[in-house]
């Protein structure tokens, strides 16, 4: 029998056949067109006081085939997100008497890796968002030490593992920028603190083992008692997959036990039904940080199930007839289609 020998050209062809999936292109193409016509004069989508919600319709843009006024769309996204740039080097709009900054961490992280991916946006104005970012990393001896909250400044402190997992993948994503940084003062955030964050919120027992909660005050997934009888926050999927993300980002890999019990507890919780532990609750959110945890990390199954084949498969199944998605329940702002068009549309992508 012929050995049959796999060159670089074999190789891709075989990998483009396999990549093959004309409903999944097809959904991409009509989220595209959905984003087009929703796009406001000036630029923005959906909430003009929320710069990352015209940051993500631009990231997801970008991954699409050339479209009619796609092009344009990007670039007048990319200007309205510019424009909204503060001295401190933030994407944000200020929000006076709310004790914050108007979500200013969550804002600039998602602003940055758009901005960043589309090729538009001059290197100083990254830069000044990493100095943003990393400046907005909590420091101390705490348990809240190394973490991000949604604000650089507030009322108490806070941070939490989404805000978290936002701000060490935009750190991540950018660091190349540093090379070109001409003033010397290098930015990034402390490593070890981010990952000792991470591994706090980390359940190392019992039946949510592997699985991360939100932060240590908020019950998102709800409690449980522990052997002790200690009343603890209940891990649950999209937290879970947070943690994968920013462990890898903090250059773990999967052979590393912490990431491989967490992706354990992905395993025994698979579904792309719900967001485990809370249902319906944050499911389009649910599927973006699945997605980008399981690619970082190198996995192309989760318990023997393809995730790309039947994430892809399922999001095909939710898209509406005028090409968008949305959540029924609004938790999360996910009753907006712009924002769970432009989640369902990066991981149809990153799928691809």
């Amino acid at each position: 029998m012929k050995k049959i020998v796999c060159t670089a050209a074999v190789c891709a062809a075989f990998a483009a056949f396999a990549a093959e999936d004309p409903a999944r292109d097809a959904a991409i193409e009509k989220g595209a067109k959905f984003l087009l016509s929703k796009q406001a004069a000036d630029g923005h989508w959906s909430d003009a006081q929320m710069p990352a919600l015209t940051a993500l319709p631009v990231w997801a843009l970008l991954g699409t085939p050339a479209s009619a006024g796609k092009d344009d769309a990007v670039a007048r996204g990319v200007k309205f997100v510019l424009g909204t740039q503060r001295d401190d080097g933030g994407f944000y709009v200020p929000r006076p008497g709310r004790g914050g900054s108007g979500l200013g961490n969550y804002n600039t992280s998602v602003c940055l890796s758009s901005l960043f991916e589309s090729k538009l946006a001059p290197v100083p104005a990254l830069l000044k968002a990493r100095t943003y970012i990393a400046s907005s990393q909590l420091t101390g001896d705490d348990t809240m030490a190394g973490g991000f909250g949604y604000d650089k400044v507030s009322r108490r402190r806070y941070a939490d593992l989404s805000n978290t997992s936002y701000s060490l993948d935009a750190m991540r994503r950018t660091e190349s920028l540093e090379e070109l940084r001409t003033d010397g003062r290098r930015a990034d955030v402390n490593w070890d603190q981010a990952l000792a964050f991470v591994e706090n919120l980390m359940k190392k027992e019992g039946p949510d083992a592997g699985g991360a909660a939100y932060n240590e005050r908020t019950p998102q997934g709800g409690t449980e008692t522990n052997r002790s009888g200690r009343v603890q926050l209940r891990a649950y999927g999209s937290m879970t997959y947070a943690a994968v993300l920013s462990m890898c980002h903090a250059k773990l890999d999967k052979s590393d036990p912490r990431v491989r019990q967490s992706l354990e507890y992905c395993e025994k919780n698979w579904t792309v039904d719900e967001n485990p532990g809370m249902g319906d609750q944050g499911l389009y959110y649910f599927y973006d940080i699945m997605a980008r945890a399981l690619s970082a990390a190198g996995v192309d199954e989760v318990g023997g199930h393809a995730w790309k084949k039947e994430l892809a498969a399922k999001l095909v199944s939710l898209q509406k007839p005028d090409g968008s998605w949305y959540n029924t329940n609004n938790r999360f702002w996910e009753a907006d289609p712009v924002l769970c068009t432009s989640f369902a549309m990066l991981v149809l992508e990153l799928c691809r």
